[in-house]
């Protein structure tokens, strides 16, 4: 009786972690040098609790960052690590500025419950911080005439490096940003602002700038895809000087419905019966062939050989006078015998 007892108490602690959970993104990505928020979901009766950000895997060694109750992780601009707790969506952020590659590693987001036998409800999430390149969007569009501004990002080694925007496929289009860290011509512009983000800018877009772009730094490189739309034209309105005629109600026809897989599907359905019914027609005519020349092979041996003295007596005819020459044939239908005089 003392043994349940004892295995319910041990358990005790970890109850809230399985009814009540604490949940977030299991693993985030991030360039070095740039900032990171992590959304933390809760329930409900976790609302007024404390809740904090620590680094590590478990709880008792996890190094704290940034708590709730704590006012100096209240503003994201100053802390390394800052904390904002919303309780009407039920869900804390965790924002982490200037992160380098050596802070990548394991981190929890918790509500600290407190009590002896309550354990806190925690999520785990592994940030990895890497250096390199992004972009803000990988396709862009944009109408003829217009300007389209692609951004990317690099990571804080590659701030001196230069940065050059690039054809895809013709090496020779690179456009290098200078010592000042621009470069600007008559259709674009790219300026480099030296806080890991360059900008490149087509002032005017033409119908054949569409195409794959690199944007690179250093020997890092992102590919922008780049669309360009026809500039709509105005169609012009002519005066009409003769009254309009009167359509009857049912004058109207709708557009021809397209061709879906639908229609396709049962016209292909149509082919094939015909193919098949065209298929059986000559299944039945080989067969009614096949049929006469069985027939024809087993005709009686006797009127074979009938035909083959009519064909010599055709081929060598005489003197149809000459009586002696001339072959009769008697056929006895009941003993098939042949008597020839």
């Amino acid at each position: 009786m003392l043994q349940p007892f004892i295995l319910a108490l041990s358990l005790l602690p970890w109850i809230p972690g399985f009814l009540c959970r604490v949940t977030t993104e299991g693993e985030l990505t991030v360039l070095e040098g740039q900032s990171l928020t992590v959304p933390c979901h809760y329930e409900p009766q976790y609302a007024s609790y404390v809740k904090y950000w620590c680094r590590g895997k478990i709880r008792e060694f996890c190094t704290s960052l940034a708590r709730t109750d704590d006012p100096r992780s209240i503003n994201p601009a100053e802390a390394k690590a800052s904390i904002f707790d919303d309780p009407v969506q039920l869900v804390f952020t965790v924002t982490m500025n200037d992160l380098k590659e050596g802070e990548s590693g394991w981190y929890m987001c918790g509500v600290e419950i407190g009590g002896v036998w309550s354990a806190d409800a925690v999520a785990y999430t592994n940030i990895k911080v890497i250096h390199g390149m992004s972009v803000v969007n990988s396709r862009l569009g944009g109408e003829e005439g217009s300007s389209v501004t692609a951004e990317c990002h690099y990571s804080e080694r590659y701030r001196e490096s230069e940065k050059k925007w690039c054809r895809s496929g013709d090496w020779s289009s690179c456009l290098h940003t200078g010592p000042d860290g621009s470069y600007e011509d008559t259709s674009v512009a790219i300026s480099d602002d030296r806080t890991r983000t360059f900008t490149i800018t087509f002032k005017k877009l033409r119908m054949r700038d569409t195409g794959w772009y690199w944007c690179s730094a250093g020997q890092q490189q992102v590919a922008v895809h780049l669309l360009v739309t026809p500039r709509p034209t105005t169609t012009a309105v002519t005066a009409v000087t003769s009254p309009p005629t009167l359509q009857p109600s049912g004058a109207y026809l709708p557009p021809p419905k397209p061709v879906t897989k639908e229609t396709w599907s049962s016209h292909s359905h149509i082919l094939e019966t015909l193919l098949v019914c065209a298929l059986i027609m000559l299944l039945l005519g080989l067969v009614i062939l096949a049929r006469k020349l069985w027939k024809m092979h087993r005709q009686d041996p006797v009127l074979r050989q009938v035909e083959a003295i009519k064909a010599r007596h055709n081929e060598y005819p005489g003197d149809v006078g000459d009586l002696q020459t001339a072959a009769v044939v008697f056929l006895n239908r009941d003993s098939q015998d042949v008597h020839m005089y």
